[in-house]
């Protein structure tokens, strides 16, 4: 008898008196992406956030930007992080833990993530101005926080050097990305099991 293949598929629609969102994510992917969020240099993280874990992602956003970006950010966080967590299910026989340093030009940065169903995030990342064009630089903090919430996941993210703001926020995301490609990826040798001793993450 063949193998059934469970999907890891989550989809959320969101809405709110402040954005209206939908995100749906397929974690085995080919890091295909379509995404509109209204906010360009977030579209462009989202898309690196995508391509480099093969995590395919639809994100459709609609935000009071006549206010400022942090409303769409934030709840895009939400709910990419809460389609990734129904992706996992109960993260059966996933590998769960991963970490990467990443190099772009003159910045190095580290994600470490655990894949555990209990949020936190540890940030240790400094920018050198508020803004990269008309983006808040503070929003790239807001955006993993509320992903990591979301999403059940322990996230630290360090910069350890860099110089070019542009690049320090996208070797977050970029590291992030890899993290999560390693982690959400089923380990053949769990055979099926949560990887706990408590034999549930969730």
């Amino acid at each position: 008898m063949a193998e059934t293949v469970t999907s890891r598929t989550g989809s959320v629609s969101r809405k709110t008196n402040e954005t209206s969102i939908s995100v749906s994510v397929n974690l085995d992917g080919t890091g295909k992406s379509s995404i509109s969020t209204g906010v360009g240099f977030f579209d462009h993280m989202l898309d690196q956030l995508s391509r480099h874990s093969l995590i395919d992602m639809e994100i459709e956003a609609k935000g009071d930007l006549h206010i400022d970006d942090h409303h769409t950010v934030e709840d895009t966080g939400i709910a990419i992080g809460q389609a990734i967590s129904k992706a996992l299910g109960d993260r059966r026989g996933i590998t769960r833990y991963a970490s990467i340093d990443l190099a772009m030009d003159e910045t190095m940065t580290k994600a470490a993530v655990d894949l555990s169903g209990r949020p936190f995030l540890v940030w240790n990342v400094a920018f050198s101005a508020p803004k990269i064009g008309t983006f808040d630089t503070e929003l790239v903090r807001e955006f993993f926080q509320a992903l990591a919430q979301n999403a059940g996941i322990t996230l630290h993210i360090l910069n350890h050097y860099g110089a070019n703001n542009h690049h320090i926020a996208e070797t977050c995301f970029k590291a992030v990305a890899r993290a999560l490609r390693t982690a959400t990826e089923i380990d053949p040798r769990q055979a099926g099991r949560v990887p706990s001793t408590k034999g549930t993450l969730v």
